[in-house]
């Protein structure tokens, strides 16, 4: 007889999913699915809404990477507006961005991650967690609370709040940088690039011995595509998206916001209120891709930093090409939040910075406008449409998560085949098949936004287990 296993919740993850393995006859793996459950509407209840309210209204979708969706948001705002903003309020978001970017790194790579690395994927699940970080190694707990730290500061001193902050608005940013609180985030950068390099130089120790994890988490060819400069050096804020393919050859370059559905098509399946983001030459299944920190890190030529530069050279070590096992997403994390580090100390020695120009106005100059930005875990476009009042008519977003999407289910597949044999698997095995999706740091609660026809089953059943009714949308 055939079987399922499940695993619900998959724990340490932002949002709320599960994952199904359906066992054939044999009791050896045939399919296995990353279903995330939940469902919200944000590009429904945007539309009426004033254009200029669409970023922070779209930062309360998450709690945890508000800037970037204030950012894409703004972007697209002012491609309505028909704007540029001025040089300092750029540098001033781009900051603000990179500092989300560090804290939400902290959080994937010492909260969610680190207990598997420094504990152990077969350890104790009662202690598997930040707690039992700490306890097991003071230093290395303290490093990612002080790293967390350094980032979510970073926002409040900028945006005046740690969560939702409304600082970035259509045109830049409401206030300027004082002398005072610029003061404040270079006294904190020392502590900072001690904390990322105490964590990056501890994994590169550890990773070896997580040579099992590399082979089947999610480690296969595929595309990547991510932000990048004209030097071809890291971008989050700026530039255009580049897409490779699996041997690194650039396959799409120069894709702006504007350009972004011409390349890129959403797919739906039956099992995830989550999309399935794929490249429309290719088609879907065969076009999907990833984004985030390893997709970033392959197709980028530089980082632009020294220090983060030095880095990138030992991870493009890591293989021939595009280095395929999503087990390095850790790695990668850990360079870009050093990385975030860096750049933030040198946007601070702008001279420009403590400007007082950090916003343009404009009303309503065009009926449709796209922005784009690099959320800590990949790619994000916004994408408005308004009428000649500036209300929004219809509004879509396709997030990182959904980017991400069919490579986790291909993971999830892919790992829960070499760890569950003859109906036989251990508690270890399943925190390993939960920790491939881990390792892309999902944010469900972003990536769940039913623009157009989601997927709905309702099924009833009766006391006794057995299907009564179904009704599927």
């Amino acid at each position: 007889m055939s079987q399922t296993i499940t695993i619900d919740p998959v724990t340490r993850l932002e949002g709320h999913g599960k994952i199904t393995i359906y066992l054939d006859g044999n009791g050896e793996v045939e399919n296995a699915q990353f279903h995330v459950t939940q469902v919200r509407g944000f590009e429904r209840f945007a539309q009426g809404r004033p254009f200029y309210e669409m970023p922070s209204l779209m930062a309360r979708i998450c709690g945890i990477c508000p800037v970037s969706h204030l950012i894409a948001s703004a972007k697209a705002c002012e491609a309505i507006m028909s704007v540029r903003i001025p040089h300092t309020g750029a540098q001033l978001r781009r900051m603000l961005n990179l500092a989300q970017m560090v804290q939400s790194h902290a959080l994937s790579f010492f909260y969610l991650s680190s207990p598997d690395l420094l504990l152990g994927m077969e350890s104790n699940p009662a202690t598997r967690n930040i707690f039992g970080v700490a306890a097991a190694s003071p230093e290395l707990g303290r490093a990612g609370v002080g790293l967390r730290r350094f980032g979510q500061h970073i926002i409040e001193l900028l945006g005046d709040k740690r969560i939702h902050p409304g600082w970035v608005v259509p045109g830049g940013v409401t206030e300027p940088l004082s002398a005072a609180k610029r003061d404040a985030i270079l006294a904190m950068i020392p502590e900072a690039y001690a904390n990322v390099t105490l964590a990056l130089n501890w994994y590169k120790k550890v990773a070896d011995t997580f040579k099992a994890e590399i082979d089947v988490f999610a480690n296969f060819p595929s595309l990547y595509m991510g932000l990048i400069n004209e030097d071809e050096s890291i971008e989050f804020t700026d530039g255009t998206l580049r897409m490779i393919d699996a041997q690194g050859k650039t396959i799409e370059d120069g894709i702006t916001a504007s350009r972004y559905t011409d390349v890129i098509g959403e797919a739906v399946e039956n099992y995830s209120y989550t999309k399935f983001a794929y490249y429309k030459p290719l088609g879907y299944p065969q076009g999907s891709y990833r984004v985030g920190p390893l997709a970033r890190l392959n197709i980028v030529k530089s980082m632009g930093t020294p220090l983060a530069e030095k880095e990138l050279a030992l991870f493009k070590q890591l293989a021939a090409g595009p280095v395929e096992s999503s087990f390095h997403y850790h790695h990668a994390r850990l360079i870009e939040a050093l990385y975030g580090i860096e750049k933030i100390e040198q946007i601070l020695s702008d001279p420009l910075i403590l400007d007082k120009h950090v916003r343009a106005n404009a009303g309503v100059n065009r009926l449709e406008g796209a922005g784009q930005a690099e959320a800590p875990r990949g790619t994000l476009n916004h994408h408005y449409k308004v009428d000649e009042n500036g209300k929004i008519t219809w509004a879509n977003l396709v997030i990182a998560t959904g980017q991400n999407n069919n490579a986790m289910n291909r993971g999830v597949l892919q790992a829960a085949k070499h760890y569950v044999k003859d109906r036989k698997f251990s508690e270890g095995a399943m925190n390993r098949i939960e920790a491939v999706v881990r390792t892309f740091d999902p944010c469900l609660s972003c990536s769940t936004h039913a623009f157009g026809q989601m997927p709905l089953v309702l099924t009833l059943l009766s006391a006794e287990g057995e299907v009564v009714d179904q009704l599927v949308r």
